[in-house]
């Protein structure tokens, strides 16, 4: 059993509560971005994928912290959010111009891949009211301290976003850990955020400085190496023994920097195409690794937020059981299960996710 300590959930009332932009997805369906002619929409974002899985399919109370520009798209991603169950009582509305040149609403086209062809995702999210958030907007002591939460998740993503909200997660990270709450973190990195903001460099710096004040790391072996600079020679794309041995020594080095690392997760994925993936996960809880059931060959509809319901499954796991064992099986079950869909967040019902955590197959349910 773990030694990570939650709050009663009667002093508290939200089980988890996310910090991060959430964008309107537009989805082309089975076609391709640059030749549609129709669009999905949903909504989306990593941090606040997290917070949603955990409140819809695992049944906890949740909130999202976030900032929309008041126009009809920000109603319209407030609508999906509303569908997605969270509390949205912190979400900061930002008056619009009439023309987005002050503030504006993330935009997230995805096309999902399929075979040979990768999945691609064309973010239109510079000058966002996300992304304009600073230290001292949200009032984290009545968050934290006045109402209680039981589970602070955020990540590497909105922190990437511009120069403040970096140390808007660091501002929340605190007053989370000053008043018990656990804090998780995902480094989810991508390249494309960094870019204009100081590169690989400043990223590692602003990382390095987010991770002295979380319980939970969550990340892959890429997420490591540029995020905080554990590098560990010969992982590549492919889910071999080898490589999960070397991600483990790089785990390692990671709590051995920063101790007050009380676990880390991770998926653990091969890619054999965009809609074939050896799929697995693997968590490390005070000294111990934990290794979920391999499935090889695993069928993808949409691998969009795979991750982030890995995240609330294991999360919930450790919420419900406090067994590394059971959580990280029940996030590897989960990330799967959201894969089976399109959108980025789950589908999945909690009796679907214990039905594969036991075994059971795919078998028609009638």
């Amino acid at each position: 059993m773990s030694t990570l300590t939650l709050k009663p959930a009667d002093e508290c009332r939200y089980d988890i509560v996310s910090l991060g932009e959430v964008m309107l997805r537009l989805d082309p369906g089975e076609g391709r971005i640059r030749t549609a002619r129709q669009f999905r929409a949903w909504e989306g974002g990593g941090e606040y994928n997290v917070a949603r899985g955990l409140r819809r399919c695992f049944r906890k109370r949740g909130a999202i912290v976030t900032a929309l520009a008041d126009n009809d798209v920000g109603l319209l991603i407030e609508d999906l959010m509303l569908q997605g169950g969270l509390d949205t009582s912190f979400v900061k509305w930002v008056s619009y111009d009439g023309i987005g040149r002050s503030v504006r609403n993330g935009l997230n086209f995805t096309e999902r891949g399929f075979g040979i062809r990768g999945a691609v995702g064309c973010s239109d999210r510079g000058n966002t009211a996300a992304s304009q958030l600073k230290p001292g907007d949200i009032d984290w002591e009545h968050l934290f301290g006045t109402l209680g939460v039981r589970w602070f998740h955020t990540g590497g993503i909105f922190a990437g976003l511009s120069a403040t909200t970096g140390q808007v997660v660091i501002e929340a990270a605190t007053a989370a850990g000053k008043h018990g709450t656990v804090v998780s973190y995902d480094l989810n990195y991508r390249p494309s955020l960094w870019t204009g903001f100081g590169g690989l460099e400043k990223c590692r710096e602003i990382n390095r400085e987010i991770a002295r004040h979380v319980d939970v790391m969550i990340g892959n072996e890429e997420d490591f190496t540029a995020c905080l600079g554990f590098a560990v020679e010969g992982v590549d794309d492919t889910l071999t023994d080898l490589n999960v041995s070397s991600f483990q020594r790089m785990i390692e080095k990671a709590v051995a920097a920063f101790p007050n690392f009380k676990a880390t997760a991770t998926t653990l994925r091969g890619v054999r195409t965009a809609t074939v993936n050896d799929w697995g996960a693997m968590c490390w809880v005070d000294g111990r690794f934990y290794t979920a059931t391999h499935r090889p060959a695993l069928e993808i509809m949409d691998r969009v937020g795979g991750g982030d319901s890995f995240a609330s499954g294991f999360i919930h796991g450790m919420m419900t059981f406090g067994d590394p064992a059971k959580a990280v099986e029940y996030g590897a079950a989960h990330g799967a299960l959201a894969m089976t869909t399109p959108g980025d967040t789950t589908m999945a019902a909690l009796r679907e996710v214990e039905k594969i955590v036991g075994g059971g197959g795919a078998r028609v349910d009638r």
